[in-house]
């Protein structure tokens, strides 16, 4: 066995090559300073290890990947690194405990946790199934985006029915709200039924005390949703996937929309919050703001995401022999998780020229290879209309928190803000912002232009410019909400009396009630 000593100033540290995973001294990798300051303990692995570092996950040892080169090498080869936890040594052997904490965001076995040849299948449905709402030529993705713009207007204007100035919590009143609406037209829920599921998805996502029943009430929901499209199919995710592979049980269909519903609904709203704090605490280099004051959102996105990116770290992958990755050998049947951590890599970091006019976009927010995240052009595009709603229709906004004080959840595999405290002022008159008639097509207008990051106001602002906006507080709205909106959580859903708000709504509702 050869030992490779590194000198890290005081610190030499030993790597033995071909030492199994189980007998190094791994790290513990979800640790308090991790939730609060993930960066560090990233460099702190990379000084001790390298590229790849042995760390513990809850109890259980795996490799960690965290440079650039050596996440490609993973990424882009799923025969030498193939999904499935069939392929993991420990679990098959019964050394994972049963009760270990993150084994149950990796039993559903949808798409993306899948390995084997079972899967392309699969993945070729459902890339044909997403493909009529990604594609911005097709209608069905003219439809979703302006819904979308709807849903973001009708939000805003409940968040903001207190005056044209005032606070919010722009994660839950906001940017978490608005992608499980849009993933709720996306599979064409009937009536309030949908409205249940996003509540429930809200709960799961937050892995409190009642995540366990929510997850149970769920996946009920999703197979009757499952069981309903195929028996009556319309013009919707589920059905067009059923189309693409009609060897698709219910129960298989059910776990593809929880996948759906769940890991794009919160990697677009923490995208959205990621993007406004580094636009308004100031930390963003000049590049990402010079980038959204030239209405080009798509590439303040971008750039946002290489600082801080929402999916911090993706389903393993196991070696299918004994390999070579960075300075260790990782034994057959090792679990290996790349990490984004890569972006600050050496690699990757010497792409990111501050105040560049355009990034790289090499970035790993979406994957890479083969099993690069199918639905990134939809979670994209719902993200843009966010923020470019966001930047339009609100004159000015600032943190109403220092940004080294904004609470951070963290989890094996995303990372977002718990909540965005903000100060706003509206744009525009006080009156209701109309979304586009969904025949009408993509609205123009809606790419952020006329924003401007406020560069003489000081760091912590953004205000728009001086084009014509949005509107800001809906006319007779009642006195503890304004009318139920007109998509998922409103009235013209399936059929609802016209009073009738949903459980939805009535939630960010009492948000505002309640000081958020």
């Amino acid at each position: 066995m050869d030992i490779h000593l590194v000198e890290d100033g005081d610190e030499t540290t030993a790597r033995p090559d071909g030492t199994p995973l189980e007998d190094l001294a791994a790290e513990p990798l979800l640790t308090r300073d991790y939730e609060t300051r993930p960066g560090l303990v990233h460099e702190r692995l990379r000084r001790r290890h390298g590229p790849v570092a042995p760390v513990d996950l809850p109890g259980v040892p795996a490799w960690l990947v965290l440079g650039y080169r050596e996440s490609l090498q993973v990424l882009r080869d799923d025969a030498a690194w193939p999904k499935g936890l069939e392929n993991w040594r420990a679990r098959t052997e019964g050394r994972v405990p049963a009760d270990w904490p993150l084994a149950p965001s990796l039993e559903v076995n949808h798409v993306l946790i899948q390995g084997g040849s079972g899967h392309r299948a699969l993945r070729t449905a459902r890339d044909a199934a997403l493909r009529p709402f990604q594609d911005p030529r097709r209608p069905q993705a003219k439809r979703l985006k302006a819904a979308v713009t709807g849903y973001a207007d009708e939000l805003i204007t409940l968040l903001a029915q207190g005056g044209g100035t005032g606070t919010a919590d722009l994660s839950a009143q906001f940017s978490r709200p608005l992608p499980l609406m849009a993933a709720s037209h996306l599979l064409g829920f009937p009536g309030p039924q949908g409205d249940d599921a996003l509540i429930d998805m809200w709960r799961v996502l937050d892995a409190g005390p009642d995540a366990g029943p929510a997850l149970e009430r769920l996946l009920v929901t999703l197979t009757e949703l499952a069981a309903a499209k195929a028996a009556e199919p319309g013009d919707d995710f589920p059905s067009h996937l059923l189309a693409a592979h009609p060897d698709l049980t219910v129960e298989e269909l059910a776990r593809e929309l929880f996948m759906l519903l769940g890991m794009t609904s919160d990697h677009v709203g923490i995208l959205i919050s990621n993007t406004v704090v580094e636009v308004i605490s100031g930390e963003a280099d000049g590049g990402v703001r010079s980038t959204l004051s030239a209405g080009m959102v798509r590439e303040t996105m971008n750039r946002v995401v290489m600082r801080k990116p929402p999916l911090v770290n993706f389903v393993p992958r196991f070696a299918a022999e004994d390999t070579r990755l960075g300075d260790y050998t990782v034994r057959a049947r090792d679990p290996v998780w790349v990490s984004a951590a890569a972006h600050a890599g050496p690699l990757f970091a010497a792409q990111m020229t501050p105040g560049a006019g355009i990034s790289s976009r090499a970035h790993l927010s979406w994957g890479a290879g083969p099993r690069q995240c199918p639905a990134r052009e939809l979670a994209s595009a719902v993200a843009a209309v966010g923020v470019s709603r966001l930047t339009e229709r609100f004159a000015h906004l600032e943190l109403a928190l220092p940004v080294d004080q904004l609470p951070w959840r963290s989890s094996p595999f995303m990372r977002g803000l718990r909540s965005l405290p903000v100060r706003y002022v509206l744009a525009g008159p006080a009156v209701a912002a109309r979304a586009p008639e969904p025949e009408e097509g993509v609205p123009a207008g809606t790419e952020g232009a006329g924003v401007v990051p406020a560069g003489n106001e000081g760091a912590g602002a953004v205000s728009a410019g001086t084009g014509e906006t949005g509107s800001g507080v809906a006319e007779g709205a009642a006195p503890d909400g304004p009318a139920a909106p007109s998509g998922p959580a409103g009235p013209a859903a399936g059929g609802q009396a016209a009073g009738r708000r949903s459980s939805l709504w009535r939630y960010l509702a009492g948000l505002i009630r309640s000081g958020g």
